[in-house]
């Protein structure tokens, strides 16, 4: 754990303020749910993710994913790369997400570009070296609230991920989605 040199005080409602900079490196934003840990006098706050309570289902659903599409496959909670499983999976795994991923999930909007036909290829993870040609993203919506996303990627040169792959990423979204509601 490190200190911040930081100190708050709770108010009357039992209150305390987290400070704008932890939040911003956190990436706490407000409506966030966070989980509460105590260990003897300490307290500690986590952002909770729901999708890392299955982690060993997100594990199993990427590998599936990855067999049946033949593309590099990843699961991610709205912070982090979760789960990968494919070639090139190491340049994902437990990275951030990059913020216009973000913004995709925040959008509630499949997103599907293939270089080969002048689509913009975003990035996954912040900071990610994974050189996608094609890709579907696709947010993990469940009770109105985007849990992740699952994301297909392909490394070859001219790929085209098709209408194919983008119900089978749809269809794992809405399976991990049912999973919460």
């Amino acid at each position: 754990m490190k200190a911040t040199g930081i100190v708050r005080r709770i108010d009357e409602l039992g209150r305390v303020v987290i400070p704008k900079e932890i939040r911003r490196t956190l990436r706490i934003r407000e409506g966030d749910p966070l989980e509460l840990f105590t260990d003897r006098d300490e307290l500690m706050l986590k952002k909770y993710s729901p999708i890392a309570s299955v982690e060993r289902f997100a594990e199993g659903t990427a590998r599936s994913l990855n067999e049946q599409s033949g593309y590099l496959a990843a699961i991610l909670d709205t912070d982090t790369v979760l789960s990968v499983c494919g070639t090139g999976k190491k340049a994902l795994a437990g990275k951030s997400v990059s913020d216009k991923v973000t913004q995709i999930m925040n959008a509630r909007q499949s997103y599907l570009a293939n270089r080969a036909e002048g689509g913009e290829i975003v990035p996954i993870a912040a900071d990610g070296e994974y050189s996608a040609t094609a890709q579907i993203i696709v947010p993990i919506v469940a009770g109105g609230d985007c849990l992740g996303a699952v994301v297909l990627l392909s490394g070859e040169e001219g790929a085209i991920l098709g209408s194919d792959a983008v119900k089978l990423a749809r269809l794992t979204a809405d399976i991990i989605a049912n999973q919460f509601e």
